[in-house]
């Protein structure tokens, strides 16, 4: 389906695909100055940068700011990429578009991670493509902080902090339009408590039913999660949010 969508104003159904053959002529042409063969080599490997776009898709970035991003990684491959060796372009070309993307990502995430935690992630994530690519298989913590030289701790630290944050409103679970947010998963003995606390609670959940009343009992005053309480109510957890929020939604209206 990729080959028949519009991106960054370019028809991508219209893109060149070039032969294997045609690939190592237009490299050996740009290799040697051929600036001609470097921009057709650059067109004939655009759908290399889509499909390697699309593995970002569920990220919430722009793609086509992702794909201006790969093209920046695919143009890197190019210009390094030794016709001569006996390897395929897009063996070389995909780790270094990937790479690339990531390196946005990294640099452009919301939470400020110091220069060297980004740059150790960096190599990890490197680390981690060469064993995959020597091995074929998906290599522990331990082996990528043998591969790097450093502590395991050191990696787990690094990897974590270029972690993208979770939104409190993300969807985790939805069940005929009960949605079920990061957020109610969340016991939170503080936060809520103290604004339950602050508008009289006890008083205004008086005319609530008693189940109503032990949700918001168990939510607010206990703090468990939704889970914890429709485990022990005997419901689902769906059931608990829908419930909670009308019996808050009551209490809103009646404060």
């Amino acid at each position: 389906m990729y080959n028949k969508v519009e991106i960054c104003g370019i028809n991508t159904s219209k893109l060149p695909v070039l032969k294997e053959s045609e690939k190592t002529e237009l490299l050996r042409r740009a290799r040697n100055g051929d600036r001609q063969a470097r921009q057709e080599m650059i067109n004939g490997n655009l759908r290399l940068v889509l499909s390697v776009v699309q593995k970002f898709a569920n990220r919430g970035e722009n793609l086509d700011d992702l794909f201006q991003v790969g093209c920046i990684g695919l143009i890197k491959a190019i210009d390094h990429f030794d016709p001569n060796q006996n390897v395929r372009f897009s063996t070389y070309g995909v780790p270094m578009i990937i790479g690339e993307i990531r390196r946005h990502l990294r640099d452009n995430n919301a939470v400020r991670v110091s220069r060297s935690l980004r740059d150790l992630a960096y190599k990890a994530m490197q680390a981690k493509e060469a064993i995959i690519n020597r091995t074929s298989q998906e290599p522990t913590v331990e082996e990528i902080a043998a591969e790097m030289g450093v502590k395991k701790e050191d990696v787990v630290l690094a990897l974590e902090a270029i972690v993208e944050p979770l939104s409190l409103y993300e969807p985790v679970y939805s069940d005929g339009g009960d949605t079920i947010f990061v957020m109610d998963q969340v016991g939170d003995k503080n936060g809520e408590s103290d604004w339950l606390d602050e508008i009289s609670i006890r008083e205004a959940i008086r005319n609530l039913g008693e189940r109503e009343k032990k949700i918001l009992t168990l939510r607010f005053f206990v703090g468990k999660t939704q889970m914890e309480v429709a485990k022990e109510i005997g419901i689902s957890q769906a059931q608990v949010s829908r419930l909670e929020k009308g019996a808050l939604d009551w209490i809103k209206q009646h404060i």
